[in-house]
């Protein structure tokens, strides 16, 4: 995989948009609400060229069903990654019923911690432009210095994007989680 960072392109929320009304559609029986986060969602915010879309349900029940219909169309279940309350799926990306850009998509049961670390943390660039600038920067430079490793890559964000977090009132027990999960073995 090779880590590009690019300026902010108003494309991305439209892209969303088709998206977004796709997932509606499909999900139209279950109660869900669908939320652009991670960098491609907050103006101005350098970022790779890939929406992050989390998928929010109110208990297993309704997520179960997601799973179903998101398979249904080409979706595969990846389990919840060592995050907890939060289901990861991949697609082909010559998925006839995908006719937006690459993205990542997530499904997070309401009120589930990484769901909320993940609206505090795009709340706080949207209202915080320095700080949107310091991440920008540090994102651009990373992705230089580890063109090829995700890892390394994200490694060299958490520090800052915790530091965020903890601005926003983050306890320090969900900041540890974030750190073991994106630091790896390194703490």
């Amino acid at each position: 995989m090779n880590i590009e960072v690019v300026e902010y392109d108003s494309k991305w929320e439209c892209e969303f948009v088709k998206a977004k009304t796709f997932f509606t559609k499909l999900l139209n029986t279950i109660d869900i609400e669908i939320v652009h986060v991670g960098s491609t969602s907050v103006y101005k915010m350098w970022a790779k060229p890939i929406l992050d879309i989390d998928i929010i349900v109110n208990d297993n029940e309704d997520k179960l069903k997601v799973i179903k219909k998101l398979e249904s169309v080409g979706y595969k279940h990846l389990g919840n990654l060592n995050i907890e309350g939060r289901e990861a799926f991949s697609y082909d990306y010559k998925n006839p019923y995908i006719n937006w850009m690459n993205h990542h998509l997530y499904l997070c049961i309401r009120g589930n911690e990484h769901l909320n670390n993940h609206l505090l943390l795009k709340k706080h660039l949207i209202e915080n432009e320095g700080d949107r600038i310091i991440y920008s920067n540090l994102k651009k430079k990373l992705s230089k210095k580890f063109s090829t490793d995700i890892d390394s890559y994200i490694d060299g964000k958490t520090q800052l994007i915790t530091s965020f977090l903890q601005k926003e009132g983050v306890s320090e027990a969900s900041l540890l989680k974030i750190k073991k999960v994106n630091l790896k073995d390194k703490i």
